[in-house]
């Protein structure tokens, strides 16, 4: 078989569903249709681009790389023969969002703008989830990705609504020579006389937790660096044995660097999709959210660290 551009929207539509039912479901076909579909373009590729599970199916590491450039094949595809018309140009729908530092957010974008390509995206990074609900609450913005943590949720007016996209475990980020490397997940008392990088007051409740969490586990950190930045420079601050950091679990280790659990998951971060509905229509909420979820499954899909953690997890849940 050759693939064909209803092959890739089968794959993207299997991807940003998670499923190969609710994927039929919006591509109007029968869910045999589409598993076999997907068989064919797997035996076609040679390798399994899904793993299924119970609640659903998830992108092997090849599998997002297929599926990343399907969406880059279908963009292109789109766009042949758009140019703009003559005369004034036609107007365009801006969405104003706003994102805390997530990675999920390129995967987002990418998805949003193959859904709706007419529509025209302006992004503002703010770090402080707080400052991101004063701009939703002025009206500076439509829409957001902004953090919390359970039991502090995030607060706002009824001018503005959020939804959960996901609660995730904080990790830890040791250098790979640490002496704490070979063990399956790192209790955090046993990092009491590290050295510790942690990002600035969210607003939200960041580091208070971090510091809850410490204390609980009966120590007080004997030095903090406070960081916000490049997040290469903090692996090779790490790599070179200048400390330790709590990390999103979907973060890809660099060179010398290993990520590992926490021992008893102390730390949790919940990331939320905030919006006006003023401004914003249910159905490009909807859009929205389904966008930012397909993108974390992705990354899920690209971090053997948390998906060794989660079947873990799964597993002695299910005793």
């Amino acid at each position: 078989m050759e693939l064909e551009l209803r092959h890739l929207r089968v794959l993207c539509a299997i991807a940003d569903a998670g499923s190969v039912g609710r994927a039929a479901a919006h591509l109007g076909y029968s869910q045999p249709a589409v598993s076999t579909q997907l068989r064919r373009i797997e035996r076609h590729l040679g390798e399994p681009l899904f793993e299924r599970g119970t609640a659903g199916v998830r992108p092997t590491p090849y599998g997002a790389e297929v599926v990343a450039q399907a969406r880059d094949v279908l963009a292109r595809a789109d766009a042949i023969g758009h140019r703009p018309a003559a005369g004034p140009a036609r107007s365009r729908r801006v969405l104003r969002v706003a994102a805390t530092n997530s990675p999920m957010l390129s995967g987002a974008v990418s998805r949003l703008r193959t859904r709706l390509p007419d529509l025209s995206l302006a992004l503002s990074s703010v770090y402080a989830s707080s400052r991101i609900v004063e701009l939703l609450e002025e009206g500076a913005v439509d829409a957001a990705i902004a953090a919390d943590y359970p039991g502090m949720e995030l607060r706002h007016s009824a001018a503005v609504r959020h939804r959960g996209i996901v609660t995730e475990p904080t990790f830890v980020a040791l250098p790979s020579r640490h002496r704490l490397r070979q063990r399956a997940q790192v209790p955090l008392a046993d990092l009491a006389e590290d050295a510790w990088f942690l990002t600035p007051d969210d607003g939200a409740g960041w580091p208070g937790v971090f510091y809850t969490a410490c204390s609980a586990a009966g120590f007080t950190p004997v030095a903090v660096h406070e960081f916000l930045g490049d997040q290469t420079q903090l692996q090779s601050m790490i790599a070179d044995g200048l400390g330790v950091s709590v990390v999103q679990p979907t973060l890809r280790p660099g060179p010398h660097v290993v990520v590992k659990p926490l021992a008893g998951t102390p730390l949790w971060c919940r990331y939320v999709l905030a919006w006006r509905p003023d401004t914003v229509a249910d159905d490009l909420v909807e859009a929205l959210f389904q966008s930012a979820t397909a993108a974390y499954r992705d990354l899920v899909a690209q971090a053997p660290h948390l998906r060794t953690w989660a079947s873990r997890l799964w597993s002695v849940a299910g005793a």
